[in-house]
């Protein structure tokens, strides 16, 4: 089972409504929460961990989770709010986001509430804006040095939001010290201008796998994507995938989220989701699973919102 942890937000999406003008809908969302529903439309195994408001926004979040096949009995329940994000979208640019997060039940998140991780879970997946804000960030991190240690797979989707940085410096310190824990780091192209400016991607790439990342993974929008594969033996292999060409007919909310989650549903579902199993990850397989995300990725692109394929989409 793959278990995704961190925020679980309200995405007020930009739409335009008739006599109206451009409006705000809610959507629930979130990084982590969107990979947790993108694997489990794809029929695996999985649950998220993260605190839901009891009101009726927690309600939305909780419906669609389960909706989806996606376990919610790590849930904690809290009369905090949750977390709003505000997605301003422009064709031929990247969505733009504005976040209230201010005792919110995503970002109040404390160690203490952790609960004892099911002993069938294979994969941690953890990321985004969880880990710029505390105490959510401290719990999360507490969560992955603890479980890196007993051998489960821990899956990194950085998702930076420059704007909720205060201390760049300090932030790539913590990135620094939770990629040295990681098996998989899935990093777009722009986080990549975030944390090594002006580097070619497989200079970033290279750089991720000196951190200790075994699999470092770049998405390049339009221009496909890349991995960078460290084995036992110090040999590198790099692999490269075109896009998808399907024209973005809505926005490009989620397709990062669901590139993450079916590129890890799809080595769960080919019991290839262990340490060993990833290092030792053939060329053809590991062009495979990202060809399988990219079609993914690509899917999200053409509806409103995240809302990801299920598995005959993909694979018809």
């Amino acid at each position: 089972m793959i278990l995704c942890c961190g925020e679980a937000v309200i995405d007020m999406v930009q739409t335009n409504v008739s006599g109206l003008g451009d409006v705000f809908f809610p959507i629930p969302g979130g990084c982590s929460y969107n990979t947790s529903i993108a694997i489990g439309r794809l029929g695996v195994p999985v649950a998220f961990l993260g605190r839901l408001s009891t009101g009726f926004f927690g309600e939305i979040q909780l419906r669609r989770l389960r909706e989806n096949n996606v376990k919610d009995n790590l849930l904690i329940r809290c009369d905090q709010n949750p977390v709003l994000a505000f997605i301003k979208t422009e064709e031929g640019k990247d969505p733009q986001y504005a976040f209230y997060d201010e005792g919110t039940a995503d970002r109040m998140f404390t160690a203490e509430e952790l609960p004892p991780v099911p002993a069938e879970t294979t994969c941690i997946v953890f990321g985004s804006i969880s880990m710029n804000m505390e105490p959510v960030a401290t719990t999360v991190e507490t969560l992955i040095m603890r479980e890196a240690g007993r051998n489960t797979v821990i899956a990194f989707d950085p998702n930076i939001r420059p704007f909720m940085i205060d201390d760049r410096d300090a932030y790539l310190k913590r990135f620094e010290k939770w990629a040295a824990v990681c098996t998989i780091a899935k990093i777009s192209g722009e986080d990549f201008e975030f944390i090594f400016p002006g580097a070619e991607p497989e200079d970033a790439l290279q750089k991720v796998i000196d951190f200790g990342v075994r699999l470092a993974i770049v998405t390049l929008g339009a221009s496909g994507a890349a991995a960078m594969l460290r084995r036992d033996d110090g040999s590198i292999t790099s692999v490269s995938v075109p896009g998808v060409h399907i024209p973005v007919i809505a926005d490009t909310v989620g397709a990062g989220d669901t590139f993450h989650g079916a590129f890890l549903a799809w080595l769960e579902s080919r019991n290839k989701m262990s340490h060993n199993a990833i290092i030792n990850l053939n060329d053809a397989d590991l062009r495979a699973a990202l060809i399988f995300a990219n079609k993914a990725a690509s899917i999200v692109c053409t509806r409103r919102g995240a809302e990801p394929p299920v598995l005959g989409e993909i694979e018809p």
